[in-house]
């Protein structure tokens, strides 16, 4: 068995984050969703502004055990590439679907962004970066790419006027956005996987390769080493708050490292569980973790076809929830959260069976 057959929190992780994904997105009415499933609603960060950057974080790492002895190749480049392609496919085909004929939406309300286009451009560039250049180079390109984009976001001008921070039309990756993309974004005036914003996406993947590496070598106490480095970048990442906001919307350099520090100290506590003191945990998650991208693009287009079909003068998502989850006896927002935890539920029980059957659908 390879080394990555052998590290069994790396998969335990990516199942978790997944499972965390589909949770925080389908809730049974976002009217009323409990705080910590809701994200930040500009700058700071809630446990749910974590699940997206633990994923490209987690794809920096799992590029170390599938690239590490690749050769720079035309083959290794083609299959990094039409990887990186099939991921930025299946994103604008989620975008693009509605229900009704000819199933493909107006061409101005789809979104060109998203969350699978961002994981198969981060995917392509870190992949690239990895088999190239060694840990040092890679350090420096990572800190290039925050300072870099920072320098960018705090000190370049918008059309003649001082940038910012805030939501606003001086705010540079804001107004790039909507520059380059227009209507094609999640919000008229930003998007929270924009262009600009892609540059430190790359850099929380890179940070996922430095722990692979550590994961991979031949260095005792590695549950402590990735704690210790998980500790420091949340405090860097703190300290950077302080001039350069943390924002999940902007993926701010601070977010970028208080992000990959918590990555860091969750990980480590799954690895000294799972392959340090050999404790049988979260085989759950594990399944999922074997076919993430497959559960989490049928999650979105099933949640999709649910929000689209009618029923009365509701959707099938809000008549279920509505008939089943919804009581005098409790809260909306527990009535919501258990919606979210019966599709969890689902997805877990696909993964399962999908895994016993030794069926890995590969992006």
């Amino acid at each position: 068995m390879g080394i990555k057959n052998r590290i069994a929190s790396v998969d335990i992780f990516r199942g978790m984050t997944i499972v965390l994904m589909v949770l925080v997105n389908t809730p049974g009415t976002w009217a009323n969703v409990y705080a910590p499933f809701l994200h930040a609603k500009w700058h700071g960060y809630t446990p749910t502004d974590l699940v997206f950057p633990f994923f490209l974080f987690i794809v920096g790492t799992s590029i170390v055990f599938s690239y590490n002895n690749k050769t720079t190749n035309s083959a290794t480049y083609k299959k990094i590439t039409v990887r990186s392609l099939k991921l930025i496919g299946l994103g604008l085909c989620l975008g693009a679907f509605t229900i009704t004929f000819p199933f493909v939406k107006d061409w101005a309300n789809i979104r060109f962004p998203g969350v699978l286009q961002r994981i198969g451009v981060v995917f392509f560039f870190a992949s690239i970066l990895f088999i190239n250049f060694r840990w040092k180079t890679l350090l420096g390109i990572a800190i290039f790419l925050l300072v870099g984009y920072w320098l960018l976001m705090g000190y370049v001008p918008v059309e003649g006027v001082e940038s910012t921070y805030d939501r606003a039309p001086n705010n540079l990756a804001n107004w790039l956005d909507v520059k380059v993309f227009g209507t094609h974004n999640y919000k008229p005036d930003y998007d929270p996987e924009g262009l600009l914003s892609t540059i430190p996406s790359i850099a929380s993947s890179l940070l996922g390769i430095f722990t692979g590496l550590i994961l991979i070598s031949k260095q005792r106490q590695k549950a402590t080493i990735l704690f210790g480095i998980g500790g420091v970048l949340l405090i860097i990442g703190h300290v950077w708050d302080l001039v350069f906001p943390i924002n999940k919307a902007l993926w701010t350099s601070s977010f970028v490292l208080v992000t990959a520090g918590w990555a860091n100290i969750v990980l480590a506590l799954i690895y000294f569980m799972t392959d340090v003191r050999k404790i049988q945990f979260g085989s759950l998650f594990k399944y999922v973790g074997a076919n993430a991208i497959a559960v989490y693009f049928l999650s979105s287009f099933i949640s999709k076809l649910m929000g689209q079909i009618k029923v009365g003068k509701t959707s099938l998502h809000g008549w279920l929830f509505q008939n089943i989850y919804v009581h005098d006896f409790m809260s909306v927002e527990l009535s919501s959260l258990l919606y979210a935890l019966t599709v969890v539920t689902f997805y877990v029980i696909v993964a399962y069976f999908l895994y016993k059957k030794k069926i890995f659908i590969k992006v």
